[in-house]
């Protein structure tokens, strides 16, 4: 396996962004609400506003700016001009409540703040427990139909812009590879969040690793993808904003994916040729008449990750587009992206093979590596593996051993050198000493064509220490004993769930994760199938 860095010219994002910047320059590179931005406007703008941050705000290079804003243009604008001017990007989920927000500010001392104004009233509660010293407003569509005056009391976006342009040059950038240059929070679902500390060779790495695989399929200069996963997320902010951007790709930036009216409205004049989504997302629109009826003509790629891909999402999004998904898998400590199915040999069910200069294993409780087909817990070597977590020496020895990342994802490596994900090692169910995993559950009840979306958790029992638990959304009439049959047909017995609830819809984070966790709270009724 070859250790040449990927990406060598470059000592930093900031150098990656500029020459790519100009590389485009003519190329469109970001499309949102009706407005189109090219790399050469998305280089002066981004030029003017890390020379904003830098003369008007005095921040230094190695302080951190959080960025809470929802898939527009203003978003990869703030991103690129962070990393110019030597700050490093806290990504934060505009659907953050306070407590969220104060957490993740005051963990990662972050000096400034960009953010959309509808969240400026959740921000006012929390900031004076924070140390942002800098806010800068912006509304959703500020860039098209600037605001004529401020109804706030901090800077305006677009005025930053403005002043910007006019300010000495951008001080020169001493950040090396080896420096932090995004901050991604993560297991916000599982306990306290924790920043992943990503250096500029992390994210350079996973974004030259993705390219190696794109560019089999994908051309230079010629691209158009569907953005929908939001930025703030790493996936869509190293695949989208690093990866696609260095092969001179619009992106079609999507600011609220569950309004799908909205969502189609905006893709239909485009011949676009490549979209990332989730099984969720992947089911809905497949179920929309607009959609249905777009032209996929030009589609040559489908990637899928964040969370497992039913079969039946991946079969019904075939039927409707005739482009297979292509599935992968990474977590927010791996900048994200670990491994990737190949085009045109994509194994359903697996999420494909280890990128360039990345090792996955399987390892026992004891650290062993096991053999292939044995199920273990999974770890990655690599590149793209963080630095540890932001000031949590401690939880960064729990998962770092030996230069591998153990991800608490249960999986396996076959003998074709695919990697199968078997489930997250906390979500296993244990019923009468057996092992099952919700994951398989899952992908049995969605096939049902009464089904449109299935969670799996477990609950317990005292015949059987634990038992499986259905949480369901249905698309039409059919009992809870019509489920269990159906199930047993399909599921050993101790797999098939014990308990059915029924629900309108079920709880998901704004990636549309279907959070178990929550599900794993609600109380289940003592009533069960016959």
């Amino acid at each position: 396996m070859s250790e040449q860095k990927l990406y060598p010219q470059f000592r930093n994002a900031a150098e990656f962004i500029e020459f790519h910047c100009n590389k485009f320059s003519d190329k469109p590179a970001y499309h949102c609400l009706g407005q189109t931005l090219t790399f050469a406007e998305l280089e002066e703008k981004s030029r003017s506003l890390a020379k904003w941050l830098q003369y008007e705000c005095g921040l230094q290079a190695g302080d951190r700016i959080a960025i809470q804003l929802p898939n527009i243009t203003q978003y990869p604008i703030a991103a690129y001009a962070a990393l110019r001017a030597g700050l490093v990007v806290v990504n934060t989920n505009p659907l953050y409540t306070p407590r969220e927000m104060q957490h993740q500010f005051s963990d990662s001392g972050a000096r400034a703040l960009v953010i959309l104004s509808d969240m400026l009233p959740k921000f006012e509660q929390i900031k004076a427990d924070t140390g942002i010293e800098n806010v800068l407003v912006t509304g959703a569509a500020d860039l098209i139909a600037p605001p004529k005056e401020k109804t706030h009391g901090y800077h305006d976006f677009v005025a930053a812009l403005e002043q910007g342009a006019a300010l000495p040059k951008l001080q020169p950038l001493t950040a090396t590879r080896e420096d932090i240059a995004v901050l991604q929070y993560t297991g916000g679902t599982t306990g306290v969040a924790k920043g992943a500390a990503l250096t500029h060779e992390n994210i350079l790495a996973n974004a030259a690793q993705m390219l190696d695989r794109i560019s089999q399929r994908c051309a230079e200069g010629e691209e158009i993808f569907v953005c929908p996963l939001p930025l703030y997320h790493i996936y869509a902010f190293t695949v989208n904003m690093l990866a696609l951007f260095s092969l001179g790709a619009m992106n079609i930036l999507i600011p609220n994916p569950r309004d799908l009216d909205g969502f189609v409205k905006t893709i239909e004049p485009f011949q676009f040729t490549g979209l990332a989504g989730i099984n969720t997302l992947f089911v809905g629109l497949c179920r929309h008449p607009g959609f249905q009826a777009l032209d996929f003509s030009s589609l040559k790629v489908t990637f899928s990750g964040g969370s497992a891909l039913t079969s039946a999402a991946a079969e019904l999004w075939q039927s409707v587009t005739r482009c297979p998904v292509t599935e992968g898998y990474g977590l927010s400590e791996t900048s994200p992206v670990a491994t990737l199915n190949t085009f045109d040999a994509e194994e359903i069910g697996t999420v494909g093979s280890p990128l360039l200069q990345t090792k996955v294993e399987a390892w026992d409780e004891d650290g062993n590596t096991l053999p292939v087909d044995e199920v273990g817990e999974l770890v990655i070597s690599g590149p793209q593996v963080m630095l540890g977590y932001w000031q949590r020496p401690d939880e960064t020895a729990k998962v770092m051993h030996n230069g591998f990342f153990r991800t608490g994802d249960m999986g396996m490596v076959q003998a074709n050198g695919n990697i199968k994900i078997v489930d997250r090692l906390k979500d296993m169910i244990i019923v009468s000493g057996f092992n099952v995993y919700p994951n398989e559950v899952e992908d049995v009840l969605t096939r049902h064509p009464q089904i449109i979306e299935a969670a799996v958790t477990g609950t317990e029992d005292d015949k059987t220490g634990e038992a499986v638990v259905a949480h369901l959304v249905l698309a039409g009439d059919i009992s809870e004993q019509e489920i269990v049959e159906y199930c047993r047909q399909e599921l050993t017995g101790y797999k098939v769930p014990k308990h059915v609830i029924v629900h309108k819809e079920l709880p998901k984070s704004t990636v549309g994760k279907i959070l178990r966790r929550e599900l794993r709270d609600q109380p289940v009724p003592a009533a069960e199938p016959a």
